[in-house]
């Protein structure tokens, strides 16, 4: 066995240890390449324009407007996918809860936000209720890559 494939045999089951420790996520959803090109990532993981994408979402997981953002999917109870046009591993991820219009009062809420397991290009967000439990909440997603 190469040195590479050791290295990414580690990587991986460093990556699978780490999902088993927070907990699993549902199988990514599957989207339809939208011909988009991707921008290769540099050794530091940052392509080599950094750029900023961002996604607003409503909480039935329709996207409502962003920059970047190829879909967004509600995958359950306050369980959201939202995929990007290229390789988010490397970035940092921001969520908070929202609304989509210009105006109104967004319920209380929680958001964590997260790289997506089997899907490089997308996020994973998890919203909650003020209480803590899993609950249906639109929110502002903003990727800097």
């Amino acid at each position: 066995m190469s040195e590479s494939e050791r290295t990414s045999q580690q990587a991986q089951a460093k990556e699978t240890e780490q999902t088993e420790q927070i907990g699993e996520q549902p199988p990514a959803v599957e989207t339809e390449d939208a011909g988009v090109a991707l921008v290769p990532g540099t050794g530091a993981g940052m392509p080599p324009t950094a750029q900023g994408f961002f996604a607003v979402v409503n909480a039935n997981g329709t996207l409502s407007r962003g920059f970047g953002v190829v879909s967004s999917t509600r995958l359950g109870v306050g369980q959201y996918q939202v995929v990007f046009s290229h390789n988010l591993r490397g970035s940092a991820y921001i969520g908070t809860i929202g609304l989509s219009g210009a105006v109104g009062v967004s319920p209380s809420g929680q958001i964590a936000v997260v790289g997506r397991a089997g899907n490089v290009n997308a996020v994973f967000v998890q919203t909650f209720a003020a209480n803590g439990a899993a609950a249906d909440r639109g929110f502002h997603l903003a990727v800097l890559s």
